[in-house]
């Protein structure tokens, strides 16, 4: 189960611990305020944690918010340099996982994950995928 508020900066704050196991394997655990990842793999998202929820043309319900949660919480340690870009594809094919398996119906999944997987690069802070203009 996962507990948060609406609020207005970031749509949403968590207000209960929330733990995901995840295939990501750090060669150290990961400590941050919010977040830590665990040698195992074990996603742990303190209460605090805020995030804007799903993003995109999309609407935020009950089988997107687990998701979108943990996937915001993934691409956080990406652009912190926690977790290389290379768990971008992995962090997306979760998301998918999670939002099926909190009851979305699967063309509505396929869609979010070819979506993350086409524009979510610049929000992982992958800067190979982002273009630049010299002058």
């Amino acid at each position: 189960m996962i507990r948060y508020q609406r609020r207005r900066r970031y749509k949403y704050t968590l207000t209960s611990p929330y733990t995901h196991p995840t295939d990501l394997l750090p060669s150290q655990a990961i400590e941050r305020r919010y977040l830590q990842l665990d040698a195992d793999g074990l996603l742990t998202i303190q209460p605090g944690y805020a995030w804007d929820g799903p993003s995109g043309p999309t609407l935020d319900t009950p089988s997107f918010m687990r998701g979108s949660l943990v996937h915001d919480a993934l691409y956080q340690l990406m652009r912190e340099g926690d977790l290389p870009i290379e768990a971008r594809q992995r962090a997306d094919a979760l998301l998918r996982d999670i939002c099926l398996a909190a009851g979305m119906w699967p063309p509505r999944a396929r869609y979010v994950y070819w979506f993350v997987r086409r524009f979510g690069a610049r929000h992982a802070g992958d800067k190979s995928l982002q273009t630049t203009v010299a002058g």
